[in-house]
């Protein structure tokens, strides 16, 4: 419905567009006769508006001067539009399938949305989902608006005690008069911020993923809900290319793959979350730690070790005990009364006292310690997942402490590092996200606002010289200083944080650390935290997903799988054997008495890049007949010709440091 507004008889607003021009408008308009005044094709597409920064329904009335961004599909926030209006219609569909179940929350999330569900008695699973599918349609095929009604506090508890609806009355508890918001569409009403799409019609295409359990505000006292997950577009067309990409996402998960390729295991009895990491495992992640040692120790890195538990005292000292404490596993008494130790959640605490163990001069700095250090943190259950949510993994550490004046240079040399990194396996596509200070509220961060100013500079100037696609995120700093982390996006267009850069004026602080400068006063060093790979479990997870299971040809547990057509040609093979591994080249002999065909296809499931076929020709011309992994025939060689192309295909791959 069209609004005629009568200029006259309202006062004018400035909104402000994203190419600089200002139109004058009637306050109350909407972002969305803004889009009609603009085009109705536009109009058509948009799902909700940024005023001044913040995202609002496209149909809520502006009564202030404004910059305004019309959001879309193509914009991450009108997405989140939309899958925050699906997981409404979601709720819509499941209070009238099933009467008398109790709403949670359903929020928005990077792919799609979720609802967290008591359904008391009634039962509920997969088998359901169909169901609720058609009946999401038949709501959204009716174009209902999405209504945002400001309401009393004293009028939303009555709502949801005339609903017995006790989630949504806890949650009413932590909120004041004047911030309390329904949302209403169709017959279907919900507590919430927002913001929404206008109608329920932009939803065309929708599918229920999975079910979860989820304790009620994630604390295991709590009951456990249904979770449900699910997903909308819209357009059907891009339903079936996620669904598509699901697809391939199962074939490349991490857990299924480390199983085909023996990698590593879990066990009850050693504790979930516990990852056992077999010998090609273990092997691969040796692989990966001495390629990061090697540059490490090149950029002037020093190796050290510390121990697997501290005195609580230190984490008390570091603020970690206040983060991770009372929710992590609980300290360890010892016979003597009142010693309690703690298994470290951080590695860092350790290297300060490290650092403080011998008086330091400005001379000495940098300092740069390195320690592939495990660490332990308690995630509940429900919340672990092979090797992307782990309660024990070993972290890349490095700390670095700095002058203040040696902070962009250093930042600098890690960035190259993690570009190095990057580059060797096969990350292409990726943001580096630089996160400040909150432009007003300064009172959270500590350290001075000189320093501040000179870290986020440097942070800022280091990634514009290095040529990096950034995104500037204010109010995301650590209340310790400024940060960049690295956003990669795999094959499968995921997005993933790996490396990360941090500057630190908190623990130099907390632990009195010093050096004496060429005044010959006291001064506090900088610290900078940095992990390329950022925990050796989650990176070997993502890279196994990213890549399929066919890592780089220098990092792979197993490159060559010599194949002899029968037990005659063992001796041959063995002799193949043993010259590749003086030529350090990783190789097995399959050794089965099964046909060639089928210790092929086993060769192919491993994702072994090499398998040379050994036989009575081979064997009478001293050569091999090899075959690529993914079907290529190379051809028959000679085992020289092989090496060098093993040689040349790393070589490639992966260069010597610079520094």
């Amino acid at each position: 419905m069209q609004i005629v507004l009568k200029y006259d008889e309202k006062q004018m607003i400035n909104i402000t567009l994203p190419d600089g021009t200002i139109k004058k408008y009637p306050e109350g308009t909407t972002a969305m006769q803004i889009a009609e005044e603009i085009s109705s094709g536009l109009a058509r597409n948009v799902l909700a508006a940024e005023i001044n920064g913040e995202v609002w329904d496209a149909n809520r009335m502006i009564y202030h001067d404004s910059n305004l961004k019309l959001l879309t599909w193509k914009d991450d926030n009108g997405k989140m539009a939309m899958w925050h209006s699906s997981a409404h219609l979601m709720a819509e569909a499941l209070e009238s399938l099933y009467p008398g179940i109790k709403l949670a929350i359903g929020p928005p999330i990077e792919n799609g949305f979720y609802y967290d569900i008591d359904f008391g008695d009634q039962h509920f699973s997969s088998d359901h989902f169909i169901k609720v599918e058609n009946k999401m349609k038949e709501l959204a095929r009716q174009k209902n608006t999405f209504e945002r009604i400001e309401i009393s506090k004293n009028e939303a508890i009555s709502y949801f005690q005339q609903k017995d609806d006790q989630y949504k009355i806890e949650l009413l508890d932590g909120l004041e008069d004047g911030e309390i918001t329904f949302y209403k569409q169709g017959e279907f009403t919900d507590l919430c911020r927002g913001p929404h799409i206008p109608h329920t019609g932009h939803i065309k295409a929708l599918k229920l993923l999975k079910t979860a359990g989820a304790y009620w505000r994630g604390d295991e006292k709590n009951k456990q809900l249904t979770r449900i997950y699910g997903i909308s577009f819209p357009k059907n067309k891009e339903l079936t290319a996620y669904l598509e990409m699901l697809e391939e996402a199962k074939k490349r998960d991490h857990r299924r793959l480390g199983k085909e390729m023996e990698l590593f295991t879990f066990s009850q009895k050693v504790g979930q979350g516990l990852p056992l990491w077999l010998p090609k495992g273990a092997a691969l992640r040796e692989r990966l730690e001495n390629f990061l040692k090697k540059a490490q120790f090149k950029a002037g890195y020093e190796q050290v070790i510390t121990p697997h538990i501290a005195n609580k005292d230190l984490y008390v000292c570091s603020g970690h005990y206040d983060k991770y404490g009372e929710d992590s596993f609980q300290p360890i008494k010892t016979p003597n009364e009142g010693e309690e130790f703690f298994l470290r959640p951080m590695n860092c605490p350790h290297h300060c006292e490290i650092y403080k163990s011998k008086p330091r001069s400005y001379k000495d700095l940098p300092v740069r310690f390195a320690e592939f250090g495990t660490v332990y943190r308690y995630e509940q259950s429900g919340e672990l997942h092979g090797l992307t949510r782990v309660r024990g993994f070993t972290q890349d550490d490095a700390h670095l402490f700095v002058r203040p004046d040696q902070v962009q240079e250093e930042f600098e040399k890690v960035i190259d590092l993690v570009l190095y990194v990057f580059k060797a396996l096969g990350f292409e596509d990726f943001t580096a996200q630089v996160s400040l200070r909150d432009k007003e509220n300064r009172e959270k961060y500590i350290g001075s606002d000189s320093n501040w100013v000179l870290a986020e500079n440097a942070i800022i100037d280091s990634a514009d010289k290095k040529g990096l696609k950034t995104i500037i995120e204010y109010g995301e700093a650590a209340f310790y200083g400024p940060k960049l982390d690295f956003m990669v996006k795999d094959a499968l267009g995921r997005s993933w944080q790996l490396g990360t850069i941090q500057v630190d004026y908190n623990l130099p602080e907390r632990f009195e650390l010093e050096y004496k400068g060429s005044d010959n006063k006291k001064h506090r060093p900088v610290m900078i935290h940095r992990a390329p790979f950022g925990s050796m479990e989650r990176f070997v997870a993502v890279l196994l997903e990213h890549c399929g299971g066919n890592f780089p040809l220098w990092l792979t547990p197993d490159q060559v799988c010599i194949l002899p057509i029968s037990d005659k040609y063992m001796d041959y093979s063995k002799e193949v054997f043993n010259s590749l591994k003086i030529s350090d080249i990783r190789a097995e002999i399959d050794d089965r008495s099964e046909k060639t065909g089928r210790k092929i296809r086993d060769a192919e499931v491993r994702k072994i890049p090499f398998m040379l076929i050994v036989g009575e020709r081979e064997e009478a011309e001293r050569k091999i007949s090899v075959r690529r992994h993914g079907g290529e025939d190379l051809g028959s060689m000679n085992l020289q010709e092989f090496k060098n192309l093993i040689i040349k295909e790393i070589t490639e791959n992966i260069n010597e440091f610079v520094v």
